[in-house]
């Protein structure tokens, strides 16, 4: 334990299906790894197990005198965890490795031996190289808190640095994650080589702090990662024969809890669920070609086949059809119903696709007019109309790409959605009223991020289920930021909130001081219970003919079928509607 050894590379990967590949593989002497890195491992499973369920994690130690790998052909190396899914025994593990305890343990298990940066990396490719998935991408981060790994050992830096670079040119993106280190971190002392080109030239150098990405990994924030693809590939039809392939892609998604899964009682294995239908009578298995659809219309059963369900439901195939253009003015803001989506051209589906996309997306921001479409996502959804607004790309001092070119797609409503309505008429605020409420918000205002605030249900939901899956007695605390900070509000606006309540409310009001009305002694305190509506046979009967049985509500249906003395086998409201129907019409 008394040798110095460098804290070694984690790398990820991601595969075809979205899930990703971390592998750790620190050393066990440093004070850096007995502190700050099993913290950080254990801040990468736990959000990892939240964020994408489908990631694989391995946690492999190197420098240590006890080797544990396939065929133990790399020594010096230990997989403490082979590549498999984060669950609550993991962090478990790697939790018990924090703190002198934990670094006596560590050192009990695996011991501290030579290190050998080049075994390590070559140990690291064949473990997601015996993956069997196909891999889209690849990044390993080394964690280090020495800039000379091998103590000056020259073959021992040319095989790091030829493993490095076979790494490199299979795909993978070589990040140094420095630690802390007395008199700076020098990178160009070995880790140039190693390591991808980063964006800042100035990380080369002498470091003298940490790297600042390991703030991310430190991050409790926890949150599901969304697939960054397509929700629909269309066809955008410009005109007869001329269609242009399109990517139609969400701009916000709102964050729910994850849906519940039944697990089967004896094996914890998650429940399928599979659907029969059988004959009611012979008991027999009915197939897909043996079933009718039926709608009531009129007291008569109109039969129809699933391919005349089908026709009935379909609108229009799925893609865009454009329709004309509009003059920005004439797009308001209640227009938008809902989060735009972005649309943006496919290359792949239609060649010369992005050719004709870009001249119209020109064309459109120079004259400052947006294009009217008909939106048909899938086979069976209704229409929807769509103001393709124009977006121009931008780019920053580096020529980098800040804000994509392309349309954002403005849901807009049916004539039927927008109403005119009566409102009401209430006192209008004087001149020095609304002056001072201005003064109000300008003192009030901040420049306001959405990943700011994290969603404080949501959070305690995710600690909730990491405190019960790790057995500890309490979630851990969370900060509700939506909450607004009273004290701070307090010293911005100064004297404002009082200068406005002399304004507009009398000198004797007190908001705090109004209580609800005390009721009478026996005045009744609960909600009056409607009288129940009675329906003559005539009345019934009447409804029966016009077969407007549909337009009353269950309550009223199975008040009729008691007062009828009606046998009814369920409380479905076509049940009810079938039995009415079949004791009128005898």
């Amino acid at each position: 334990m008394g040798r110095e050894s460098s804290c070694g590379p984690y790398y990820q990967l991601r595969t075809q299906k979205g899930g990703n590949c971390i592998v750790g593989i620190p050393s066990l002497s440093s004070q850096e790894l007995t502190s700050h890195l099993p913290k950080r491992r254990l801040d990468v499973y736990t959000s990892k197990i939240i964020s994408s369920d489908k990631d694989l994690v391995a946690l492999v130690f190197y420098g240590t005198e006890q080797s544990k790998n396939p065929r133990n052909s790399f020594k010096h190396v230990y997989i403490y965890h082979d590549l498999d899914l984060p669950g609550a025994r993991r962090v478990q593990d790697v939790d018990g490795l924090r703190g002198e305890k934990g670094a006596q343990v560590a050192g009990e298990t695996m011991g501290s031996g030579n290190t050998n940066l080049g075994e390590a990396l070559w140990c690291c490719s064949n473990l997601y190289s015996d993956i069997k998935l196909r891999l889209s991408h690849k990044r390993l981060m080394i964690f280090t808190c020495r800039d000379t790994p091998h103590g000056g050992d020259g073959e021992r830096d040319r095989q790091a640095r030829t493993k490095a670079s076979d790494l490199k040119e299979t795909g993978v993106v070589i990040d140094l994650m420095h630690l802390m280190k007395p008199g700076g971190f020098d990178v160009s002392l070995f880790f140039c080589d190693v390591v991808s080109p980063p964006e800042d030239e100035a990380e080369l150098g002498l470091q003298m702090e940490p790297c600042g990405k390991l703030e991310d990994l430190q991050k409790r924030v926890r949150a599901k990662e969304m697939k960054k693809r397509s929700v629909a590939r269309l066809n955008l039809c410009l005109g007869e024969g001329m269609n242009v392939a399109v990517g139609v892609y969400i701009t916000a998604l709102q964050a729910r809890k994850p849906n519940a899964i039944k697990l089967y009682r004896d094996n914890n294995e998650p429940v399928r669920t599979k659907t029969r239908l059988y004959h009611t009578q012979t008991g027999s298995l009915l197939l897909p070609s043996d079933t009718k659809r039926v709608q009531v219309y009129a007291g008569r059963q109109i039969v129809m086949e699933k391919d005349e369900v089908d026709v009935i439901k379909k609108f229009s195939d799925p893609g865009l059809e454009l329709i004309g253009f509009k003059p920005m003015e004439r797009l308001k803001l209640h227009h938008h119903l809902r989060s735009a989506v972005f649309i943006y051209p496919e290359e792949e589906m239609v060649t010369g696709s992005a050719c004709v996309f870009t001249a119209l997306l020109r064309r459109c921001s120079e004259r400052n007019v947006f294009a009217l479409c008909k939106y048909t996502r899938i086979r069976n959804s209704p229409p929807r109309f769509l103001a393709l607004v124009p977006q121009k790309e931008e780019v920053d001092d580096g020529q980098a790409q800040i804000v994509a070119p392309g349309f954002h797609g403005i849901f807009l409503p049916y004539a039927d959605d927008i109403r005119t309505l009566d409102t009401p008429q209430l006192p209008t605020a004087s001149e020095s009223q609304v002056d001072k409420m201005k003064e109000i918000v300008h003192k009030l205002r901040f420049k306001y991020r959405s990943d700011a605030f994290e969603n404080p249900v949501l959070q305690q939901h995710y600690r909730n289920l990491e405190a019960l899956a790790l057995d500890l007695m309490a979630p851990e605390h969370i900060e509700d930021l939506t909450m607004p900070n009273v004290n701070m509000m307090d010293q911005r606006l100064g004297s404002l909130a009082q200068e406005f309540r002399d304004l507009v409310y009398p000198a004797d009001y007190n908001p705090e001081g109004k209580t609800a009305p005390k009721r009478k002694p026996g005045e009744f305190c609960g909600t009056e219970k409607k009288p129940k509506v009675e329906m003559s046979e005539d009345e019934l009967r009447g409804h029966v003919q016009k077969g407007n049985l549909g337009k009353l509500t269950v309550p009223v249906l199975k008040d009729a079928c008691k007062q009828f003395g009606v046998k009814v086998t369920g409380t479905k409201k076509q049940e009810l509607i079938d039995a009415l129907t079949a004791q009128l019409t005898k």
